[in-house]
């Protein structure tokens, strides 16, 4: 047993000791509550999909692309398609962790793959596309610099070349 600090982003070996056999940048910790689960003790469907945006929402935090705070000048964020794989079921009181990273980039939008792994298997998997608007939303807003180092750097996304 393992001391889980949920809702904090854990480090490499943390990730291992819980399970998950190649850690990701980030990571965060939960813990399955009684009003996520439907009439057959199974986590509802749509608790996943909550927790992946929680999950989101502190990527997006963390790596600079929104403080989701009043008066800020940041982009709209827009899931433009997404996909999801529940893979096996989850219960009550169960630890899990979810990962989180982009996977690949445009100018102005970004593919992120997310995973939900609990006793050292992965339950569920998200992958979506997600798109930056201008903040009055009139138009596509370009990735940031800082933002598309983040990409390269931690995530390891792949650098684009870009072809006339």
């Amino acid at each position: 047993m393992i001391d889980l600090p949920y809702l904090t982003p854990l480090s490499p070996d943390q990730q291992r000791a819980f399970g998950v056999p190649d850690p990701w940048p980030m990571a965060i910790a939960d813990r399955v509550r009684f009003a996520e689960l439907d009439p057959l003790n199974h986590v509802n469907n749509v608790a996943y999909l909550i927790w992946f945006e929680s999950a989101r929402v502190a990527y997006f935090k963390h790596v600079g692309i929104s403080t989701y705070e009043d008066n800020a000048v940041e982009p709209r964020i827009v899931i433009r398609r997404g996909e999801i794989d529940w893979l096996q079921e989850m219960r009550a009181d169960e630890d899990y962790v979810i990962l989180s990273k982009a996977v690949a980039y445009r100018n102005t939008s970004f593919t992120m793959h997310q995973e939900i792994w609990a006793g050292g298997t992965k339950r569920a998997a998200f992958t979506c596309v997600i798109v930056l608007l201008q903040p009055d939303g009139s138009g596509r807003m370009p990735i940031s610099a800082h933002i598309l180092d983040y990409f390269h750097d931690v995530d390891s996304v792949a650098r684009r070349i870009d072809t006339p």
